[in-house]
Order: C-alpha cells, then sequence, then structure tokens
C-alpha cells in the first residue's frame, strides 16, 4: 500500500460545512470503489487549502480510469462547492502493509480480519490482495456492499478475539456459520464476484472451537457435508479445508493448531 496526500483549493468564496459535505462525500465514494484504504480520513484546513493523506492499493490508484460513476459524480460536487479538482502527491510506500496482487490469479478468496484494512478479495496463490477497483463493480456501480460486508465480519472479529463479553458468541456465528446472515451476505457477494471475474471465488469460513483434533480432521464441509474437502497440506499455510463444489475454505480449528 502507498500514502498519498490530496489538496483541495477553493476557486471562490465558499464555506466550511458546503466543502466538507464535498469532500467528505468525495472520500466515500472513492473508498467505496475501492481506491482508498480505511475508514477515518482527517481533513485539515489552511491557507485557504483542504489537505487529507490517504493509504492507497497502489500508486495509480487515483486515477480516472478506475473511478466508478459516483467518484466522478462527486468530483462534480467538489466544483459545485467552489473547490478545484484534487492535487495528488505520492508521498512514498507503506513499510508496514503488504503489496496489491496484479497478476490475474488461478483462484481467489474473500477473507479478511478486524487487523486488516487491504481489500477483501485475495489472491488464491499468494493471498495478497487485490484492489477492488481492477474488477468489475459487484452492485449499483462500485464496491459498497462488500465493503459494507468486511466492516461488519471485522466487527465480529474484534468482538471474538477480545473475548470480553456475551457478544463474543453472537460474533463467533456470524464468522462460522454457514446460516448466519453474514455468511449469506458474503457468499452471495462471492459468487457475484465469480460471475464476474470468470476466476473461481471461495469465501473464508473461521473456524475455532471443536471437540478434539481427531474430530477437527474429519469433519466435513458444513454446507454440503462434503468429507473430501480436507487438504493435504494447508492452502497458503492457512487454510485446511477447500470444498470445490460450495467454494467454501476453512482452518483447522484454532483451538488445535
Amino acid at each position: 500500500m502507498y500514502v498519498a496526500e490530496l489538496r483541495f483549493e477553493c476557486f471562490a468564496d465558499t464555506t466550511i460545512n458546503r466543502a466538507q459535505t464535498a469532500i467528505n462525500g468525495f472520500l466515500e465514494a472513492l473508498r467505496a470503489n475501492g481506491q482508498i484504504l480505511g475508514r477515518e480520513f482527517a481533513v485539515s484546513f489552511h491557507d485557504a487549502e483542504f489537505r487529507v493523506r490517504l493509504m492507497l492499493p497502489e500508486p495509480q490508484s487515483l486515477a480516472h480510469r478506475y473511478h466508478s460513476p459516483w467518484v466522478k459524480q462527486a468530483l462534480l460536487a467538489l466544483t459545485d462547492a467552489k473547490l478545484l479538482a484534487p492535487r495528488e502527491k505520492l508521498l512514498g510506500q507503506d513499510i508496514n502493509a503488504n503489496e496489491s496482487c496484479l497478476e490475474t490469479p488461478s483462484w481467489q478468496l474473500l477473507y479478511t480480519s478486524y487487523v486488516h484494512m487491504c481489500s477483501p478479495l485475495r489472491s488464491g496463490d499468494n493471498l495478497l490482495p487485490i484492489p477492488l477497483y481492477r474488477i468489475p463493480a459487484t452492485f449499483n456501480g462500485d464496491h459498497k456492499q462488500l465493503i459494507r460486508w468486511q466492516t461488519e465480519w471485522q466487527a465480529c472479529d474484534e468482538l471474538q478475539m477480545a473475548s470480553a463479553t456475551k457478544a463474543e458468541f453472537a460474533a463467533l456465528e456470524e464468522l462460522g456459520s454457514c446460516d448466519s446472515d453474514l455468511f449469506r451476505r458474503g457468499w452471495d457477494l462471492r459468487g457475484r464476484i465469480e460471475y464476474l471475474t470468470k476466476t473461481p471465488t471461495y469465501y473464508y469460513l473461521y473456524r475455532v472451537g471443536g471437540n478434539s483434533l481427531k474430530a477437527e480432521l474429519q469433519r466435513p464441509c458444513p454446507r454440503c457435508g462434503n468429507k473430501e474437502w480436507r487438504q493435504s497440506e494447508p492452502l497458503l499455510d492457512m487454510f485446511h479445508f477447500r470444498c470445490d463444489q460450495c467454494r467454501v475454505v476453512s482452518n483447522l480449528s484454532w483451538d488445535y493448531q
């Protein structure tokens, strides 16, 4: 990932509120298209200029060719708010983040966690994140529904990792059950991505608990009952199970690793 700074200059009299609304709308449109990463963006104001620092999947993530219809509309809203189109300055690579996958993978999967801010679509060849704007829009012109699913998955993951309240058990049910709302929405998004990209796309089903290591090694696919989904070697050193029929991957329970 890369760090960049955007500068918004005023070309006529405006108000802080008008500028704030237009800039925030522009940033949210970029986020919904996967062009910027994260949830919160600190916008500063000094000498008739607004500045914001952002995380990008690639150096060219803000190129016009990647803009969704909503990003293009948000650019027009900047003009209405008396702001020039933003000037971009690439500050450098984030040394604490992964690079993006730029090659077409042989397979891919939806995988995230509460510590990841990168794309939830990962290459099945190396687990590197795939920038969302590089694939066709999943719904209504961008990837807002996929970003929303990622946010919900991460919220559940943070609750179960904290292990401090009864909410942990509800969160685990969402992360690890094929009957949960989180799974249903994510699995449907997975299918949509596979249809659009023509690349086999899987859903990561989180697994913790279980009665014993022996039982874990013998557990079938929870969606279809496939008993042959266990892999001889963990895929990507993480996924011990993969069901090609259900397009699901899972790990050996973390309690037995």
